[in-house]
């Protein structure tokens, strides 16, 4: 019994320093993390990004600037809305409803005008080839012109007498046209064979 009693406190004594040892270690642990965690804290707090013309310098910032801009002005639009400074408004105006990121504008500035300029360009090209085509066609088909240069500009000339109208398009053929149209009946409730009609029906020259 008394062995027993001898020996109860040396296994007992073990136990008590490998439970101090664990213990030193886990405070060893906890310290290293509560110093990591202090310096990160405070590098955080130290990354402090100026608010004075956030709206030039925000495409210049990376995803990290950007974050601790919105998480500076998260912790800003707390307060009283009135206590809050200009720069503080405009910025955290802009950075919630700026021209940025998916808001951001298709097209850049000046591209209307751009449009504009060249649109107007084209057009005065257009007319600049359309008139200069002309006038070397008129100056082709003049009689002082010689053989050569009309054979060059032979493509481009363009003949001014209009080709002879059509047989149909007189007034002998219109007045037939009538009388056909009288003798097969051809619409006799509105057309010329109606009774009591007095238009001219198929006649267009006088």
């Amino acid at each position: 019994m008394q062995a027993l009693r001898v020996a109860r406190p040396r296994v007992s004594l073990r136990a008590l320093q490998q439970v101090k040892g664990v213990r030193a270690i886990a405070a060893t642990a906890n310290a290293s993390h509560a110093t990591q965690a202090a310096t990160a804290g405070s590098s955080g707090s130290s990354a402090v990004i100026p608010l004075t013309n956030v709206e030039a310098q925000w495409e210049a910032l990376s995803a990290d600037e950007q974050l601790a801009v919105h998480n500076q002005l998260e912790e800003i639009q707390k307060r009283d809305w009135r206590t809050l400074s200009i720069d503080e408004k405009k910025a955290a105006y802009y950075v919630a409803f700026g021209p940025h990121g998916p808001r951001a504008a298709v097209n850049p500035p000046g591209t209307t005008l751009r449009l504009l300029i060249g649109t107007l360009g084209l057009v005065g090209a257009s007319a600049a080839l359309y008139f200069g085509f002309r006038a070397i066609c008129k100056s082709s088909s003049s009689p002082v012109s010689s053989r050569s240069n009309m054979r060059s500009f032979s493509l481009f000339r363009i003949s001014r007498t209009a080709p002879a109208p059509p047989r149909t398009i007189n007034k002998e053929w219109e007045e037939a046209s009538n009388q056909r149209a009288i003798d097969q009946k051809m619409d006799p409730i509105n057309g010329l064979t109606r009774e009591g009609y007095t238009g001219t029906g198929f006649v267009q020259h006088k």
